[in-house]
């Protein structure tokens, strides 16, 4: 999978765009900047981004393709993140560390999903913010971006379930047009879910 993220990632186009998710622009304009983590990060738009705003930035990804190119879009926003090469497994972080987490288009397979969204529950602080923009199931009968395995597309029950320790979980499935780089283009079918710990 390493190789697949690597190969997609070593052009000079940014492969989702250099502009940030219209969702995490969205929902970090109601949140006051702390510490926010970005997992499967990719070329680092989200990261960089939040940088800008004043977030203390970590990210993760297996691609160290994305991490250059996410480095070099930190430096021309005059702005540092932290890139950690890692896979959702190897990923390893205090407990109650992040004030937000976000996860773009992070998808997975169906049993490493549930223990990467368990995993990344414990790094969020209480009454911390858990974002999330992806896929949903309904993404299958659309060309515009995603898994064509429709187990790596997500439902509002496997979220719930997926989350269901929270105080406060709003999820909700729409239609979206995306314009994020030449691999998110259309009219999407999108669930999102906004989460407080």
């Amino acid at each position: 999978m390493n190789n697949f993220w690597n190969e997609r990632y070593s052009t000079s186009e940014f492969a989702y765009g250099q502009a940030p998710n219209d969702f995490v622009v969205e929902q970090l304009a109601k949140l006051h900047p702390g510490k926010i983590l970005f997992p499967a990060e990719g070329e680092g738009r989200n990261a960089v981004y939040a940088a800008t705003c004043g977030w203390k930035v970590t990210a993760f990804d297996p691609s160290t393709a994305g991490k250059k190119k996410a480095e070099l879009l930190a430096s021309k926003n005059n702005v540092e993140i932290d890139y950690q090469i890692a896979a959702f497994e190897d990923a390893d972080f205090a407990e109650n560390s992040f004030d937000c987490i976000a996860l773009i288009y992070a998808h997975l397979p169906a049993p490493l999903r549930i223990s990467a969204h368990k995993k990344l529950t414990t790094y969020l602080k209480p009454g911390g913010k858990l974002l999330l923009e992806s896929f949903s199931k309904k993404q299958i009968n659309y060309n515009t971006g995603g898994p064509k395995n429709i187990d790596m597309l997500f439902s509002e029950e496997e979220l719930r379930e997926d989350f269901s320790n929270f105080s406060e979980l709003k999820i909700t499935e729409t239609e979206t047009l995306l314009n994020e780089g030449p691999f998110h283009q259309g009219l999407a079918s999108v669930i999102r879910c906004i989460a407080t710990k």
